[in-house]
């Protein structure tokens, strides 16, 4: 059942992404998700020569239909991977993306276990002295003739 369940969830990631690289892309969207090669920002962060030149290569591909998918291929295969701002969401690259998950889930498991050992902690009965049965009902009349 669990790795069905797994198995569900990392379908679920990877089908997005495939029908996103698939259709038409708009040059504001590609911007946000392609490195300029001079200065190491976005290319919608850059003005640089060369941010300019792959703007314009990008919307020419656009003009001649290419998928996202096509012109993310082609500025790797022109550029290199580091052309791109965010890891494949394969081979290795994917270690980029389930790493920062693991550790969150890790760190909760972490968290979680801490409290609930805290919160059996506190129920316990204190293992120091016990007072004088004589002396405790003694204190219970006291706090009983305030309560009043």
């Amino acid at each position: 059942m669990r790795r069905l369940a797994l198995l569900l969830m990392a379908a679920l990631l990877v089908v997005p992404s495939a029908r996103a690289d698939d259709r038409q892309p708009t040059l504001a969207e590609l911007e946000g998700e392609v490195m300029c090669p001079v200065c190491g920002t976005t290319l919608d962060q850059s003005s640089s020569p060369a941010a300019q030149q792959i703007k314009r290569l990008i919307a020419a591909r656009i003009a001649a239909g290419d998928t996202k998918g096509q012109i993310k291929a082609r500025l790797v295969s022109e550029y290199g991977q580091a052309i791109l701002a965010a890891p494949e969401h394969k081979g290795f690259g994917l270690l980029a993306w389930w790493l920062p998950i693991a550790g969150i889930v890790a760190a909760a498991a972490v968290v979680g276990a801490g409290a609930w050992r805290w919160s059996r902690a506190r129920e316990r009965e204190p293992d120091g002295p016990q007072l004088d049965p004589v002396l405790e009902r003694r204190i219970d009349d006291e706090l009983a003739h305030w309560d009043t």
